[in-house]
C-alpha cells in the first residue's frame, strides 16, 4: 500500500517491491476488502489515494515504523553494531564536513551497511519525520516539527562575496551597506530552503528585497555562478576562496546551524547511536 501510494503507480510499486503488477495489484484488493474501502481511485494510467487511502497512508508509515522500532530494540540487546544505517546529509555537509567521519566510522564498524543519501535539508527533515530516514546530518530548521529532536554541531558563517573583477569589489568604501547590495543581482539559495529563507530574512527585516537573478539549492553551483560574475552571495565561510572577494558590509554576521536530527519516537539502532557518538567526537576534535 504504502509503496503504491509513494510511487503513484502499480507498476512501479511491483518493480520496487520485485513483485509482480498482479500481485501487487491483489494485495491491494485483499486490503480494501479487510478495511472495507477503495483505497486508491484508477482513473487511467493514473493512481490517486482516495480520502480513505489518505487517512490509512499515516497509520501505516506509524505502523511499520512501530515494527522496525521493535526489531531495533532487540537487535541492540546483542550490543552488536551492524544491520542497515539510512542516513542522509546535505550535499555541502557531505562534501565539506563529514568525509574523514565517514571513512573512520566504516573501518571501525565494518558490519554496518551505510546508506547513505544526499538531500535537500528540508527533504531530510520529511524523511525523517515519517520514518524513511533513521536520521540526518543537515541545516537546522528555524522551527522543527516537535516529534523531531535537533541537536546542533556546528555554526556556518555566510560570508558576502563576489567575483574578484565584480563592481561591488572595485566600491571605493570599505564597508558596503544592504541597500549598495541591492543595487547589483545576486544569486542565492533557494527561497524555500532552510538558508534561504534565513539570508531573505535578514533583508526584509532592513526593509530591502533581494534582487535575486538565479537560485540553486546547491552551494558549489552558487559558487560557481558567483566567481565568473553572475551576481554577488552569501557561501560558507570555508568555500570562499581565490576566485572569490569577501565583502565587508554594514550588518551583523549571518550564521546557519548545522548538525544531526532524529524522530523523538524511535528507538535508535546501535548503528546510529555509534555514529552520533562519532559525530560528537569529530565536534571535540575540532574544538
Amino acid at each position: 500500500f504504502m509503496a503504491v501510494a509513494d510511487t503513484q503507480s502499480f507498476s512501479r510499486a511491483a518493480e520496487q517491491l520485485h513483485l509482480t503488477q498482479p500481485a501487487v495489484s491483489k494485495r491491494i484488493a485483499t486490503l480494501e476488502s479487510q478495511v472495507g474501502a477503495r483505497l486508491f481511485d484508477r482513473i487511467g494510467r493514473r493512481i490517486a489515494l482516495t480520502e480513505a487511502g489518505n487517512m490509512l497512508l499515516p497509520q501505516a508509515r506509524h505502523i511499520l515504523m512501530t515494527v522496525e522500532d521493535s526489531r531495533r530494540a532487540l537487535a541492540n540487546l546483542s550490543g552488536q553494531v551492524g544491520g542497515k544505517l539510512t542516513l542522509a546529509t546535505s550535499h555541502h555537509i557531505g562534501l565539506h564536513r563529514l568525509p574523514p567521519l565517514l571513512k573512520q566510522y566504516t573501518q571501525r564498524h565494518p558490519e554496518v551497511e551505510l546508506d547513505l543519501h544526499f538531500l535537500d535539508s528540508e527533504l531530510a527533515y520529511q524523511g525523517v519525520l515519517d520514518g524513511t530516514l533513521e536520521m540526518a546530518v543537515v541545516t537546522l530548521a528555524p522551527h522543527p516539527h516537535e516529534q523531531i529532536q535537533v541537536v546542533e554541531l556546528w555554526r556556518d558563517r555566510l560570508c558576502f562575496t563576489c567575483a574578484n573583477d565584480h563592481p561591488l569589489a572595485l566600491q571605493p568604501q570599505a564597508t558596503l551597506s544592504l541597500a549598495t547590495l541591492c543595487k547589483y543581482s545576486c544569486v542565492m539559495p533557494g527561497a524555500q530552503t532552510f538558508t534561504g529563507s534565513l539570508i531573505a530574512q535578514r533583508f526584509t527585516e532592513a526593509g530591502l528585497k533581494l534582487p535575486v537573478s538565479m537560485a540553486t539549492n546547491y552551494l558549489e553551483t552558487l559558487k560557481m555562478m558567483c566567481s565568473v560574475g553572475l551576481g554577488w552571495s552569501l557561501l560558507p565561510e570555508k568555500m570562499i576562496d581565490s576566485e572569490l572577494v569577501e565583502l565587508e558590509v554594514d550588518t551583523a554576521p549571518i550564521h546557519r546551524p548545522l548538525g544531526y536530527l532524529v524522530h523523538t519516537n524511535r528507538t535508535l539502532s546501535n548503528a546510529a547511536r555509534r555514529m552520533i557518538e562519532e559525530l560528537h567526537g569529530q565536534v571535540q576534535g575540532d574544538a
